[in-house]
């Protein structure tokens, strides 16, 4: 068939394979690229945004959609900037290599560089790209709404930079949870509301504390898998330095913290009262806990209470926001 073709076309059929070889390398190529991204995480981001613009749109009855969908684009863009650098990182450190108890898809990476499909420098180069979209989506930001806008931008890069540095990056001093607390709890829903509306409020601060300490116990249920590996390159975050059957209780107490604090803040009226349905999906966090504590010391185990916890976030993230939109429209 290929060589009926390349004669008709006046091309010699080994030269009409050749180029089918090659196209089918780069289509290859760039599937590898889009599975680096971790894309299934990104949603984690993109709701945190949400939560903030709801919020703005509850609170002033404006919903700007094309800055929310801008919003979104640079956050996953850093999100997944940083899920990719820290890949890069996690190679150099001989973390990856050495990690043989990971969960896939919740823990352990890409793999890409391990399986010889992407090189290193591909995955630094494709992390550097996509921080520098976060970043030119960021000044666009600054530009239409204000200079406030880089003081995100300034911590988001920080974070998503900093987390995965070996052995002097912020996981490995134990600052890693707070600082994934930070970035994609604390700065997407503060953000999103300060790009709405040109103001931080306390009650786009106290609204992004629930968040921030649901995707912070995601990535530390996601730690336990990995500790051994991270503990043997200095990745010291606090799953390795509780060590796994404390740590275990630790994920209990996270567990109980978000919940508090959106009850806490519906109660206290920092939040919208209604807000407080919101702390039904919590009811997943019994039988994850359940989970974490029996299998503490078997990561393999665990794999349903990741999903449990990662299920939790999103169900969480996506009733504040849509309880929040509902509540102005109707």
């Amino acid at each position: 068939m290929i060589a009926r073709g390349a004669d008709r076309a006046g091309v010699s059929a080994p030269a009409a394979r050749k180029t089918v070889r090659r196209s089918s390398r780069r289509t290859d190529h760039a599937r590898a690229f889009a599975r680096e991204l971790r894309a299934e995480f990104l949603p984690a981001s993109a709701l945190a945004v949400f939560v903030g613009a709801a919020l703005a749109f509850y609170d002033t009855g404006h919903w700007h959609g094309w800055l929310f969908l801008v919003s979104v684009l640079g956050v996953c863009a850093l999100h997944a900037g940083a899920n990719v650098l820290n890949d890069y990182c996690d190679h150099r450190s001989g973390n990856d290599a050495i990690n043989k108890d990971f969960i896939r898809p919740f823990t352990g990476g890409s793999r890409l560089i391990q399986q010889g499909v992407l090189r290193p420098n591909e995955v630094l180069g494709l992390g550097a790209a996509l921080i520098g979209v976060g970043v030119g989506v960021g000044s666009y930001l600054a530009f239409r709404v204000g200079p406030g806008v880089l003081a995100f931008l300034a911590l988001g890069v920080l974070a998503g930079v900093g987390y995965s540095i070996p052995r002097v990056g912020l996981a490995a001093r134990g600052a890693g949870e707070a600082t994934v607390a930070l970035a994609f709890g604390v700065l997407p829903v503060v953000g999103a509301y300060y790009v709405q509306t040109g103001t931080v409020t306390a009650r786009a601060v106290v609204l992004s504390f629930p968040v921030a300490v649901l995707i912070a116990a995601v990535l530390f249920i996601n730690q336990f898998p990995d500790s051994r590996a991270d503990r043997a390159v200095g990745k010291r975050h606090w799953v390795v330095r509780l060590g796994p059957e404390r740590a275990a209780r630790g994920y209990v107490a996270l567990m109980g913290l978000w919940v508090g604090l959106l009850l806490l803040g519906a109660g206290a009226g920092k939040i919208p009262p209604f807000l407080a349905w919101a702390a039904l999906p919590g009811l997943l966090a019994i039988p994850a806990s359940r989970r974490v504590l029996r299998h503490f010391d078997t990561p393999a185990a665990q794999a349903p209470a990741h999903a449990l916890t990662i299920l939790m976030h999103l169900l969480v993230t996506a009733a504040l926001g849509t309880m929040l939109m509902l509540a102005r429209i109707l």
